[in-house]
């Protein structure tokens, strides 16, 4: 019996990582009928191994430290979130979206704003994004893949971690990735100009090895996220640039919506907390309370 971690999962078969290489595993029966579906990024242990055919059977999933639905994938460090200054414009809502929902899972967040190259006076600048994210304390990572700029620094990141790369397809995610590691070549999709919306060029999630301890999924992009599992105590918590101030609001419990003497409203009247995030996080809560409600 060996221990390893689960690579990619493609109708039953289940490819697992081991020291002398890649082995195509069978799940054992008992797994479906203890209705445990193993993931890709699942410790596993494996028996009946054949060197020679690089095949064998699972056995059993180890526990996880933690699991995402979309994508679904197991054992996460981190999420490096994706977007793209211009074709296709960048979805902050749909950022800040999936920065909750890493927060929510205690994973650690880089925030990589892509296609520098492209940037026009017309639509929102990476200046004007970086000053809207700067008081969260997220790293922030300013890329082309295109011109290899910020490549070595998102490198970087990835040492020692498991990271998903997380965004809405177009993005430059997997050209990201090309360039991370090259000889990937996983393919790029065109974005299309009529709906400012990329092709899905990602079919299944895998984790790809950047170096001997470092991962990253390379997952299907997405464009809509529910949020409404949050809980609505916690949400106040996931928004980082909240609380220095939450302290100094009257009430410990202050949700920062219409309470009297709220911190975090000043602050956002005073412009330190960007009116756009607050925006957000009204939002995400109003989705949240109509889900309670419903």
């Amino acid at each position: 019996m060996k221990e390893g971690r689960i690579i990619k999962g493609i109708s039953g078969f289940y490819y697992v990582s081991l020291e002398d290489g890649l082995y195509e595993c069978k799940g054992r029966g008992i797994l479906r009928k203890d209705k445990v579906k193993p993931l890709v990024g699942d410790w596993v242990q494996v028996s009946h191994l054949d060197a020679e055919e690089k095949t064998g059977t699972l056995e059993r999933v180890l526990s996880r430290k933690n699991q995402l639905k979309r994508p679904e994938i197991a054992n996460v460090d981190q999420v490096v979130i994706v977007v793209s200054v211009k074709n296709p414009s960048p979805s902050l809502n749909l950022m800040d979206k999936i920065i909750v929902l890493a927060e929510d899972l205690g994973l650690e967040v880089v925030l990589c704003i892509n296609k520098g190259d492209l940037e026009t006076e017309k639509g929102i600048t990476q200046n004007e994004i970086q000053e809207i994210y700067e008081p969260t304390g997220y790293p922030m990572i300013f890329t082309s893949a295109k011109g290899n700029r910020g490549i070595d620094d998102l490198r970087n990141k990835l040492k020692g971690k498991v990271s998903v790369f997380s965004g809405p397809s177009g993005v430059g995610k997997s050209s990201l990735l090309n360039a991370i590691k090259p000889g990937l070549q996983l393919k790029t999709g065109e974005v299309s100009e009529r709906i400012q919306r990329g092709k899905h060029t990602t079919r299944h999630t895998e984790l790809v090895s950047v170096d001997q301890d470092s991962w990253i999924a390379d997952t299907p992009g997405f464009g809509n996220l529910d949020i409404d599992e949050i809980q609505r105590e916690n949400l106040r918590f996931y928004f980082r640039e909240f609380l220095p101030h939450m302290e100094n609001c009257k009430f410990t419990s202050c949700l920062h919506l219409k309470e009297p003497k709220c911190a975090v409203k000043a602050q956002v009247e005073e412009g330190t907390i960007s009116q756009q995030r607050y925006n957000h996080y009204v939002q995400f809560m109003t989705e949240i309370n109509e889900k309670r409600r419903g």
